[in-house]
């Protein structure tokens, strides 16, 4: 390419798009050019991703982590179906492979996958008899109940009705996967709320605690930490903490 060429191209480029950006794309046509893959190349097509040049992977803590520690509680309780109200999709999706799995979503969601059905549910009055769901999870979802951000009732309760529902649900000798925010307690309104340490087991009182993980906020270079301190947790400004809970009883 000439020099003409890769200051028509930097002519072009619109304020938000650095210089490196466009000599990069001349670069790259020129070395494009001189093969013949059938791949077309424009200048007009381009989608310039500038924030990956990073010196690390980065990812979201909460749902990466949360999504491996419930996986990994699933293959080994090994249930022969598996309820979830809202959780990740991907979560849901990848689960399906190796567990059947009922999703349950407050929005309808067209997701079609072998071992996976989905449906349409409301949290605070989840379509199951009393103590009827043997394994059942729900995670990163109560922080946001009537909060009004997914076109649900504003309710500052809304949060502990659920919760409620869900340990109605649960079956004796069934498992509950839990996950909400925790750290120093507050209303973000209307984002989500984060709890303190005691708050999700007193609301789970009836419930017996098999596992409490806690991933810490990004001050803490950790990933998952078991059996976490109430100190510890409190003082995180928004860690993530994942409680498995069992109904006692068979």
């Amino acid at each position: 390419m000439t020099a003409t060429s890769i200051t028509n191209i930097e002519n072009a480029t619109t304020p938000a798009e650095p210089a490196w950006f466009a000599e990069d794309f001349a670069r790259f046509r020129d070395m494009q050019g001189r093969s013949d893959r059938g791949l077309a190349l424009t200048w007009e097509e381009r989608q310039p991703q500038l924030a990956d040049r990073t010196p690390g992977c980065g990812f979201d803590r909460h749902y990466v982590y949360h999504t491996a520690w419930a996986s990994r509680v699933l293959a080994a309780t090994k249930p022969a179906r598996h309820v979830d109200v809202s959780s990740s999709l991907y979560f849901c999706a990848i689960a399906s492979a190796f567990v059947p799995v009922d999703y349950y979503e407050y929005r309808p969601v067209n997701l079609t996958l072998d071992n996976l059905t989905t449906g349409v549910a409301d949290l605070q009055r989840l379509p199951f008899a009393d103590k009827s769901v043997a394994s059942i999870s729900c995670m990163h979802v109560v922080e946001h109940i009537g909060l009004g951000r997914y076109g649900d009732p504003i309710d500052p309760d809304g949060d502990l009705k659920a919760m409620a529902e869900l340990c109605r649900v649960l079956a004796p000798g069934g498992s509950l996967l839990f996950v909400v925010p925790v750290g120093r307690p507050r209303i973000v309104f209307n984002a989500h709320r984060i709890y303190g340490a005691t708050h999700i087991r007193d609301a789970f009182r009836d419930l017996t605690l098999r596992q409490f993980a806690l991933i810490p906020d990004g001050r803490h270079k950790k990933g998952l930490i078991l059996d976490a301190s109430d100190d510890f947790v409190n003082e995180q400004n928004y860690g993530c903490g994942c409680f498995w809970f069992q109904r006692s009883g068979t």
